[in-house]
């Protein structure tokens, strides 16, 4: 019996319920009510495509990257939104891809080799990540990248930025759990500022994003599925689920 309730309170704390109260404070609107996509669109032009894509499954937004239609594949929310806080758990189900991960430094630049080539480590991995206000540059990148989840790509890559916007937007410490682990972004938005933290640590603070639209909706990202010639997934496929999105406008 006493083994019995060991591994009762066991699955008590390791299992999470699909859907939580918002974070505490006033002002939390829901974006996804757990049962519909109700408040989120796609911009490919068949519908019947579109909804195979996203769907709910057990109160999550599960992604089935399989599909692969032509266009913009993300899944966005109806409404734009300025300045916010943004609360999102997200989980990456399985990574079948494998992909040649850059070591990524501290200033958002890659190390190199004798020859000046990028020193990189084979990994298993996916990808996804959340548009900041509809804009793909201020993606906050999920991953299995070493650097961790929570960078800006497309600003540390952005060789026209200055340097402290590349350092800004390159994560401090990874604080990603595991493949089928469910993981709690916060991302606050305020004028071209971006501050994530991940897991109750901070990822980015205050980072700097310049020529950030000031308004413009949330969108999950589709960033790649099943490579259909080569019979096989590619190491960037949208393996991924979301629940429990609420958005603060400040």
């Amino acid at each position: 019996m006493r083994n019995v309730l060991l591994i009762f309170v066991i699955a008590a704390i390791t299992v999470s319920p699909a859907w939580a109260e918002p974070p505490k404070g006033d002002g939390w609107q829901t974006l996804f009510n757990g049962k519909d996509l109700s408040g989120w669109t796609l911009k490919l032009d068949d519908p019947k495509v579109a909804e195979g894509i996203w769907t709910v499954k057990d109160g999550v937004i599960d992604c089935q990257p399989k599909l692969q239609p032509r266009g913009d594949k993300s899944l966005y929310t109806k409404r734009a939104f300025g300045d916010y806080q943004l609360h999102v758990e997200w989980l990456i189900k399985d990574t079948p891809g494998f992909y040649d991960a850059p070591v990524v430094l501290p200033d958002g630049s890659y190390k190199l080799d004798g020859d000046g080539k990028r020193i990189t480590k084979r990994i298993a991995n996916a990808d996804s990540g959340i548009y900041n206000r509809g804009f793909s540059k201020a993606q906050v990148n999920i991953w299995r990248w070493p650097i961790g989840s929570g960078e800006v790509y497309g600003y540390r890559n952005d060789a026209k930025q200055s340097a402290a916007v590349r350092a800004g937007v390159t994560p401090k410490v990874n604080a990603d759990r595991g493949v089928g682990e469910w993981n709690t972004f916060l991302l606050t938005m305020k004028g071209d500022r971006l501050t994530v933290v991940l897991n109750d640590k901070k990822v980015l603070d205050k980072a700097q994003l310049p020529g950030i639209p000031s308004r413009g909706p949330i969108a999950l990202q589709h960033h790649g599925g099943f490579d259909a010639k080569a019979k096989k997934w590619n190491g960037a496929s949208s393996l991924v689920q979301f629940r429990n999105i609420y958005i603060k406008e400040l």
